[in-house]
């Protein structure tokens, strides 16, 4: 067990949950314990409310949907946006209509929220000049770029990390595209869409094949990677595994409530997983903060993929160095499947107490 440099993981992930008041406007959000670069909100009692995603690159007044497969909606919705953000928070303020992708009635909501650098840079590392937020303490990057395929179809994008990620997840922002997400346990011409329950989709042309190095991903000529269309804009998501901190792996299924542990090394406060080996499963959320008990099993889950309330269901446990899966459900532990996720942690199963926290983190 080696020791990690991030003691308090919640200075670099954490979710949130408060309750909608009505549409307040404008209302802020506490609680996150940092500047968040990226946020993630569900309305959990309404499957009538898309999965709602900002960035500070695109900017956070703008939208993205994980669970559709349209173009970025315009700055200032007319349903809410984030209007900014601040060192424990941020605050969203009605639109032209309401509230409603943020607070609805008295509905319960949920926000995942990480942390970036809180500031851009340009990054000339790959042949496409990008812009970039990057926490390499955590692992993760908010990149952004404008396609060309002058003077060829196949470019590189610099990602900003130092180090190769494990994870690259791409929207384009401009068209009609899918997301797509690319794994490192899925080959490099495979990739999985989030906003659909598809299995595996064999391509060559995203990522062309190639696996991401520690300064630049490649692109090649596909829509979801690298538009057609000359200068459309792409957002990606980067994550590289930090030990203590996050772990992007796979497991194996065994269709039994005793159900297959999955080892992380940290108590776990985040997991997104898909079944990689088949179709017609939807992605799964759960977090340490949902639960109907206030622990153990954790057995509220929500899917990035479709637009659905909050269920009962897929009961997981969080454990000090891991998680045990205790259902038997196929969107999770059906017996000989493959399932790929990503975890982020709640606390180091070891700390290294004497480790320094980081400007971006104080």
């Amino acid at each position: 067990m080696a020791y990690s440099s991030i003691s308090k993981p919640s200075l670099h992930f954490n979710t949130v949950l408060y309750t909608s008041n009505n549409g307040t406007s404008p209302r802020t959000i506490s609680g996150v314990g940092f500047q968040p670069d990226f946020v993630w909100v569900k309305n959990r009692d309404d499957a009538n409310y898309n999965h709602v995603l900002n960035d500070s690159v695109r900017g956070l007044n703008k939208i993205l949907n994980s669970d559709t497969s349209g173009a970025e909606l315009a700055a200032n919705h007319a349903g809410g946006y984030i209007s900014s953000a601040n060192s424990d928070g941020f605050v969203v303020t009605a639109g032209s209509s309401n509230l409603s992708n943020y607070d609805t009635g008295t509905n319960k909501q949920v926000v995942w929220n990480w942390l970036a650098s809180n500031s851009t840079a340009s990054n000339t590392d790959g042949s496409i000049t990008s812009t970039v937020s990057a926490n390499t303490t955590s692992g993760f990057s908010i990149v952004k770029y404008d396609s060309t395929r002058t003077p060829s179809a196949v470019q590189t994008v610099g990602h900003g990390l130092g180090v190769s990620p494990d994870v690259l997840i791409f929207k384009n922002l401009n068209e009609t595209q899918n997301w797509l997400v690319w794994h490192k346990d899925i080959a490099t011409d495979k990739h999985l869409n989030l906003n659909t329950n598809s299995a595996l989709n064999t391509d060559s042309g995203s990522l062309n094949n190639t696996a991401p190095t520690s300064s630049v991903f490649t692109i090649g000529a596909d829509g979801r990677t690298n538009s057609s269309t000359e200068g459309n804009p792409i957002v990606c998501y980067a994550f590289a595994e930090k030990k203590g901190f996050s772990k992007f792996g796979s497991y194996t299924g065994n269709g039994n409530a005793n159900g297959t542990f999955v080892y992380t090394g940290f108590k776990p406060a985040f997991i997104l997983s898909k079944k990689s080996s088949g179709s017609g499963t939807h992605w799964t959320i759960w977090d340490n903060k949902r639960s109907s008990s206030g622990g153990n099993p954790t057995d509220k889950i929500l899917h990035p993929n479709v637009n659905n309330a909050e269920n009962t269901a897929d009961d997981t446990d969080f454990l000090s160095n891991g998680f045990k899966l205790r259902a038997t459900a196929s969107g999770m532990n059906n017996s000989g499947d493959t399932y790929i996720f990503m975890a982020f942690a709640a606390e180091p199963l070891v700390a290294n107490v004497g480790a320094s926290i980081p400007a971006t983190a104080r």
